[in-house]
């Protein structure tokens, strides 16, 4: 909660920094890289920084933090952090980068709206920074603990198992721990960090789900290579380098689990929404379901460009046979008539036909607008806001727009 003396700034000031805040991140990141280059190259997506994403999704995550504590302040931002603690936990994140980030966040915003930056003003938002990095780095911690790892030290070295070809653009590797011991334990739907030593001598990270049930021997990653928009964006330098390079034998650093598209144990029925490489987390929990013998009702939605690039499209089927209380729904953009499976679907996915059961908790995953026209059709079909929950791969757009 903000104090007294703040509150009142804040409030006045939120519509002219909300407005300022995609050229306050893009200034802040210039300064943060100009003091700090390793960090550019060991720890932030360069990519992400190319294509302004990252600066789009810090500026939405702190204008939603600053709303919430002017308009419900006796809310917890529980939600908001959640996801970003996660994702901070999987980078190795430590309380002692808050400061250096705080320090070039409040001289971007300085900059960036120069005389209206009265010592008043900068108290009042530099309170609402430390309001929100102190709640994270709580988070944090408690995720740290929970994995059983020193604050930041997340990495180990795993081996490839198996190499398996899902798509013209997608593989699957299997990662053992490298002592015989079974991999660690997760919950379905999490994701682990991988870092490889590029080329140029940097040391990238990106996130990709675990696409199995927790409790077995090995983990499986499946890394679909990320092709440049349009020719403007470079395409992705960690998907390349491991479509290329990474072979059977070879030796990965990865990190713990993390993520909060997690999967409760319940009864209540389950809807499962993905496209194209969003199916993987849930893979992870149709396949835990399906190891427990769960006769909870399942629907299951995947939408892709043609059934040649729906990765892993005969396991989930299997999957799905294997429920009780499961049904598979499929829309394919293209060559739909090529799937042998029942309830396929020519076109964009829509919900049209779907009667969510009463409780109904849905898990999306795939391209934003993917997962907004399928929140939009599960909240006029009477789900509950609280229930619809999505995962998105890269910086969260979703509370920026």
């Amino acid at each position: 909660m903000l104090s007294a003396q703040s509150d009142p700034v804040v409030r006045a000031t939120l519509p002219v920094v909300g407005a300022s805040l995609t050229t306050i991140t893009a200034r802040f990141y210039d300064r943060l890289f100009e003091d700090r280059p390793e960090l550019l190259r060991n720890l932030f997506n360069r990519t992400n920084q190319v294509t302004g994403s990252q600066r789009e999704a810090l500026a939405g995550s702190v204008a939603a933090f600053a709303t919430l504590l002017v308009e419900r302040p006796d809310e917890r931002p529980d939600a908001i952090l959640s996801r970003i603690a996660h994702k901070h936990v999987s980078l190795g994140v430590t309380a002692d980068q808050y400061p250096l980030v705080g320090r070039h966040l409040l001289g971007a915003v300085a900059e960036v709206l120069g005389d209206a930056v009265t010592p008043e003003v900068a108290a009042a938002w530099d309170e609402v920074y430390w309001l929100m990095a102190n709640a994270l780095i709580a988070v944090e911690s408690r995720l740290y603990a929970k994995a059983g790892v020193e604050n930041g030290d997340i990495w180990q070295r795993m081996e490839i198992a198996e190499r398996h070809r899902e798509s013209d653009d997608a593989v699957s590797l299997v990662l053992r721990r490298t002592d015989g011991r079974p991999a660690a334990a997760f919950r379905p739907g999490q994701y682990v960090s991988v870092r490889v030593g590029l080329p140029d001598g940097a040391r990238q990270i990106r996130q990709y789900s675990l696409s199995t049930a927790p409790g077995q021997k090995t983990w499986r990653i499946t890394v679909k290579r990320e092709r440049g928009a349009d020719g403007r964006f470079p395409d992705g330098e960690v998907s390349s380098w491991l479509h290329a390079n990474a072979q059977v034998g070879d030796l990965l650093e990865v990190s713990v689990p993390a993520g909060d598209l997690t999967l409760p144990e319940s009864d209540a029925p389950l809807l499962l929404a993905s496209a194209g490489i969003g199916i993987t987390p849930m893979l992870s929990m149709l396949d835990h379901l399906a190891l427990t013998s769960s006769t909870r009702p399942v629907t299951v939605v995947h939408a892709d460009r043609t059934p040649r690039d729906h990765v892993h499209r005969d396991e989930q089927a299997d999957l799905v046979d294997r429920l009780a209380g499961a049904d598979l729904h499929l829309w394919y953009e293209n060559d739909h008539h090529h799937s042998p499976a029942a309830n396929v679907f020519a076109g964009r996915a829509t919900l049209d036909h779907l009667t969510p059961g009463s409780g109904t908790t849905a898990y999306l995953c795939g391209p934003l607008p993917f997962m907004r026209a399928v929140r939009g059709e599960l909240l006029a079909k009477g789900v509950h806001p609280a229930a619809i929950h999505y995962e998105v791969f890269g910086p969260d757009l979703w509370i920026s727009k």
